[in-house]
């Protein structure tokens, strides 16, 4: 029909008194004048008419799908497909063989971009719409669709390819068998990222929201995103690292989620005490701790055991008596239990490490009930703020190596 209306008008072009030569090229003009206005008329229904009808339906409704359809434009480049069809179909009104196979040509390249273009927002829109579902946290698929889009991206470069060359798409495929170890070492990292994006995915070692340390690649916050070749960590300093796909299978790295999970956050510090100021509590001692809130069950129990199994007469070598370092570890244990940001029904130990060249290590092992990163350090430093300033209460001292100044009270 198009090819019927191309030549009726050179006939009558040529009945008007214009040589053929001549009505050939108006022929192709004229025709090709009506194609351009044909695809105008029909981008300005689709665009401007179309496109804001389905927006007005899309506001209109309470699904959250298709608005996020229409924010990735999946609609618009849609409407784009009705001009070039268009041009593509209506190229058979120029009877100008050269002319028509450029326009089919470029009209048909056109479109195959747009096809993949159109693919590729749409798996977008797929994966926005899969995260708006509490599986896509433990379960994201931005991998999986990356290799489709790949997969979609090389048909289409095989499909130009092919029109270009005139060549059969199938024969192509075929004969890129002989480059397979060039496309194996040229997406290499594509390879072991898909590979290690189901490792990951079926082992849940990491979802988005996680909070990952990885001191190897500068990585320590929290994952914003999970791609085929890259996991995205916000670093605390809000700085963004950028670590491959298959290094979190290679190498290791910590999630902290299990810790975020159990309700507390856990407080591993110590602090050095001077051995030589270690000593038995006077009775002025035993008198002055039996004040103290915090000690008063503890002292008048251990006081009651003392006098039960020390025999009189016995001198105080053979005798059970209390040491200042002792009833320090009870007030610290004291201390912390009646803390309401320390988690009870975790891990509490206050305890005694190994004693070194310095000092003896008296070891906080608790957990705070908050793990927000300010809050738990703020948590951490009060407790050890009120340790530090209670030892010497307990005639205590805080073992750290000489500095200047001590030698200077040495000489002087």
């Amino acid at each position: 029909m198009k090819e019927l209306l191309g030549v009726q008008l050179k006939n009558w072009l040529i009945n008007a008194g214009i040589s053929e030569y001549w009505s050939v090229i108006f022929q192709s003009a004229i025709a090709s004048i009506i194609v351009i206005l044909a695809a105008w008329i029909s981008d300005i229904i689709a665009k401007r008419i179309l496109i804001t009808i389905i927006t007005k339906l899309v506001r209109k409704t309470k699904t959250s799908w298709d608005d996020i359809l229409l924010e990735r434009k999946v609609f618009t480049k849609i409407a784009h497909f009705a001009p070039a069809s268009i041009i593509y179909f209506s190229a058979e009104m120029i009877d100008h063989e050269t002319l028509q196979q450029f326009v089919q040509n470029g009209s048909y390249v056109y479109m195959v971009i747009l096809s993949l273009l159109l693919i590729d927002t749409f798996l977008s829109a797929g994966n926005d719409i899969y995260n708006t579902l509490p599986i896509s946290r433990s379960r994201p698929i931005k991998g999986y669709l990356q290799i489709i889009k790949i997969f979609f991206y090389a048909l289409g470069i095989i499909s130009v390819t092919a029109l270009f060359f005139h060549k059969d798409p199938f024969k192509i495929i075929a004969g890129m068998g002989a480059f397979a170890a060039v496309i194996l070492l040229i997406f290499k990292d594509t390879i072991l990222g898909f590979v290690a994006s189901i490792q990951l995915s079926a082992n849940k070692m990491v979802n988005i929201g996680d909070w990952i340390s990885m001191p190897s690649k500068g990585a320590d916050g929290t994952v914003i995103d999970i791609s085929l070749n890259t996991v995205k960590v916000q670093n605390w300093d809000k700085t963004i690292s950028t670590i491959p796909t298959y290094s979190l299978v290679s190498e290791s790295f910590n999630n902290w989620k299990g810790m975020e999970e159990s309700g507390g956050r856990r407080i591993k510090r110590h602090i050095n005490l001077d051995v030589k100021s270690i000593h038995f509590l006077s009775d002025d001692e035993i008198k002055k701790f039996e004040q103290i809130h915090l000690l008063k069950d503890y002292m008048a129990e251990k006081k009651k055991e003392i006098q039960e199994n020390n025999p009189e007469g016995e001198i105080s070598v053979n005798q059970r008596r209390l040491t200042n370092v002792g009833t320090f570890r009870k007030y610290v244990e004291a201390y912390l239990f009646e803390n309401p940001k320390v988690n009870k029904e975790m891990t509490f130990l206050v305890r005694q490490l190994q004693a070194s060249e310095k000092g003896l290590p008296l070891e906080i092992y608790v957990f705070s009930n908050d793990q927000e990163w300010a809050k738990y350090e703020a948590i951490q430093a009060d407790i050890f703020d009120h340790i530090f300033a209670i030892v010497p209460e307990f005639n205590l001292k805080i073992f750290q190596n000489p500095t200047g100044d001590d030698f200077k009270k040495l000489t002087n």
